[in-house]
């Protein structure tokens, strides 16, 4: 497995007013950390996903996790890294943070104004991506669905990367006649019809009621993931510690593995492993 979204957070290093309010993300949550709580799960390499940290440390934090991902024992095999594609200035911050291990970049969105991913110079710096063979992270809500697509369609030769399944409100979404599971269910077809858009299984358990943290209640929308995007356009991603919110993290490996279960061995290895290192391009 290849857990392609892999959150540290190091406070002694780098600051995260996102979390401030939320009890169970204060502290450290450090790379030898993971490897306890992941034990003897087959993760064979992760990839590092910026936490969304103050402006003022983006560049250092990209920088700090690819030197960590030199290291092969590490088995950070690549770097998302933050940036600020509404600024001027975007490809001189990216020339700043290159190295062989910077794989994508994401800016949360979700937690910002619509309009930001609509202006021009948003728009003109993640076309940017694609001459440097860089993916673009869609961290976006469900009701921002069809603003990801207009994004997408905007920047045709860059590759993206829906995190989380698109967050689906799978508490409030009543699978399968609600309003909201259709809204979602249609947005992810919409987006899965774009080539340039790929699918990551990852976050849900966070979105859903605590009954619902089960692979019963989880299936249908990873199922739809499938449907849409297929066996070979999809990537598995931990969110750890985010996860924590939810099922945890043995709990969520434990979820998938089952929801995948019908699938055949090699669909299960492209989707939990070797998509990933294609999707993001990898190095050997």
């Amino acid at each position: 497995m290849i857990d392609t979204h892999q959150h540290l957070i190091y406070p002694e290093k780098f600051t995260y007013p996102w979390a401030k309010e939320i009890p169970a993300l204060q502290g450290a949550f450090r790379l030898e950390q993971y490897n306890e709580v992941i034990g003897s799960a087959p993760i064979e390499g992760t990839l590092f996903m910026e936490v969304d940290v103050d402006d003022e440390f983006s560049a250092d934090e990209a920088r700090f996790f690819c030197d960590l991902a030199d290291t092969s024992t590490n088995r950070i095999l690549g770097v998302i890294a933050a940036a600020r594609p509404e600024k001027d200035g975007f490809e001189d911050y990216l020339n700043s943070i290159s190295h062989k291990r910077l794989l994508g970049i994401r800016r949360v969105l979700h937690t910002q104004p619509d309009e930001l991913s609509t202006s021009s110079l948003f728009r003109k710096n993640i076309r940017a991506l694609a001459a440097r063979n860089l993916t673009f992270d869609l961290c976006v809500l469900q009701r921002q669905l069809s603003l990801a697509l207009e994004l997408v369609q905007s920047a045709p030769g860059v590759s993206f990367v829906l995190d989380h399944c698109g967050v689906p409100d799978i508490a409030s979404n009543h699978h399968p006649e609600g309003e909201g599971w259709l809204h979602w269910k249609s947005n992810i077809h919409r987006l899965a019809a774009c080539p340039n858009v790929f699918g990551k299984i990852s976050g849900i358990t966070v979105y859903a009621a605590e009954d619902q943290r089960n692979a019963s209640a989880l299936a249908c929308y990873v199922q739809t993931m499938i449907d849409a995007f297929g066996p070979d356009r999809l990537v598995w991603g931990g969110d750890w510690p985010v996860v924590n919110l939810g099922s945890g993290l043995p709990c969520w490996i434990d979820i998938t593995t089952e929801i995948l279960s019908h699938l055949t061995p090699e669909e299960r290895e492209n989707i939990l492993s070797r998509n990933a290192r294609t999707i993001y391009h990898i190095p050997s």
